[in-house]
């Protein structure tokens, strides 16, 4: 006989007298139920909940969900793999309890991310969460590194009475404007009360680019962590909007023609609490490794784009000369550049110096996201990789030859172009392993296949509120 005491292998010991704990505490809170959250492959936000009364067993037990969403497409239809895709088989969605939060923008709820477990304890091999701790675990195991990252939030800001599927800026006010920021101003400190209360420290919040849109970088932490809080964030600015009734859209494109919703990341490599892309003897202080790290980015860029701009609506975003960052170059301070090295102020280089990696939206799935950028970037460590030249200015101005020279290409132009690229790229399918790769090939060949035929606006409106 077996009891609350007594969980199947996949959670964690104590878990379960914690969870108990908690579930009394967040009752007293007024609490009544927790959102289990993941995020697919196609980068929709998935979850299931359960009452505040059910956390200690979700902890001991995990909660039911298909192995099927692995290969879900953004409008929900689904594709197969060899081994993803059909109806059998179940997972056990277990909380992460060191990162479970009251949502201060959703009253009456708590937010944790899960880790995808089989029934028999073993690791869901297409979980992305479980695939991003993989590659940070190896890395401090085999090189003796550890990361700081943080993914920045774009997102369009409309008004909730639009006409159905339509999008109508929410703010009248010019990009960057105060008076944007004073048509906003209760929902945006509505959302930085909410940030604070949930313990996410916001570096700035402000108006940007194009029509009704804002952008909040948040503090940086270990990769894992950093994708949780992208997770939250996004969960949180949505939740506050429909309390103003306002309505949020992080798609990479909004409309089809302007600027679209970016989600650059930031990261840098850190060994025994030192920051290798500040104080050492390479350009601009990096360190030889963190040369190395970077051009090993930048070497996968064109594959990597199949995981950071992973939706047909992507490409409408990646054009030049609007700092998305379209080719395959670096610099420093550079907002063209696909990689950008930022230094940080004078005095606070050691711990703020980062790369910036530019062409990445937020219909990214984050753990694959970051994940994958690490990988790319250890895969430079390890072969000792040499950055090229670097570039000023927009390298879309640099004529034909000088640009080959410069070893600057444009970056591919249609999820097409980046898939083909993923399918040929033996390191990034090695580091997902072969469920996930396989995974991230069937389901963005799905959402071409999804839009085929469809002119610019149409794709635009396929997923302005998928994400």
């Amino acid at each position: 006989m077996t009891t609350l005491a007594d969980p199947v292998p996949g959670g964690r010991p104590g878990d379960v007298e914690r969870a108990s704990a908690l579930s009394g505490e967040l009752s007293g809170r007024g609490v009544h139920g927790i959102v289990l959250s993941y995020v697919d492959t196609a980068g929709v936000g998935r979850v299931k909940t359960v009452p505040t009364a059910g956390l200690a067993s979700a902890a001991a037990w995990g909660v039911g969900m298909s192995p099927v969403f692995d290969t879900f497409l953004a409008n929900d239809h689904i594709v197969t793999t060899d081994v993803l895709g059909s109806p059998d088989g179940d997972l056990r969605l277990y909380p992460d309890l060191d990162r479970l939060v009251v949502l201060a923008g959703q009253p009456g709820w708590a937010w944790a991310p899960v880790d995808r477990v089989a029934q028999d304890g073993a690791r869901h091999p297409g979980c992305s969460r479980t695939f991003l701790r993989r590659i940070v675990t190896g890395a401090a195991r085999d090189h003796g590194l550890a990361f700081k990252a943080g993914i920045e939030i774009e997102w369009a800001v409309g008004l909730d009475s639009a006409p159905a599927g339509e999008f109508v800026p929410a703010t009248t006010g010019p990009a960057y404007g105060a008076t944007r920021q004073v048509e906003l101003s209760e929902y945006t400190a509505d959302l930085l009360a909410a940030c604070a209360a949930q313990g996410v420290d916001v570096d700035q919040v402000h108006p940007e680019y194009a029509p009704g849109q804002f952008e909040i970088s948040v503090g940086a932490l270990d990769p894992v962590a950093a994708a949780d809080r992208s997770v939250l964030v996004r969960q949180t600015i949505r939740a506050v909007a429909r309390r103003h009734g306002l309505r949020v859209s992080f798609s990479p494109a909004v409309a089809a023609e302007g600027v679209g919703n970016g989600g650059h990341v930031h990261l840098s490599a850190w060994r025994e609490g030192v920051n290798l892309h500040s104080g050492g003897d390479r350009r601009h202080g990096m360190t030889a490794e963190a040369e190395a790290f970077a051009a090993g980015v930048l070497a996968r860029l064109p594959a990597l784009t199949a995981v950071t701009a992973p939706s047909p609506a992507s490409y409408l975003r990646l054009r030049p000369s609007q700092w998305a960052g379209v080719f395959t170059a670096w610099g420093l301070e550079t907002r063209e550049a696909a990689v950008r090295l930022v230094r940080g102020t004078a005095g606070r280089r050691a711990e703020q110096a980062n790369l910036e990696v530019k062409p990445v939206d937020l219909a990214a799935n984050p753990y694959l996201l970051l994940g994958c950028l690490i990988a790319a970037g250890l895969d430079g460590l390890v072969s000792e990789a040499g950055l090229p030249e670097e570039i000023t200015g927009d390298p879309a101005h640099l004529a034909a030859d000088e640009a080959a020279a410069r070893g600057v290409r444009r970056l591919p132009v249609s999820l097409g172009d980046a898939l083909a690229e993923f399918r040929g790229d033996e390191v990034l399918r090695a580091a997902l392993g072969p469920v996930l790769a396989d995974a991230v090939t069937a389901v963005r060949q799905g959402e071409i296949d999804a839009v085929d035929g469809l002119d610019d606006a149409r794709v635009a409106a396929a997923y302005r509120w998928v994400y």
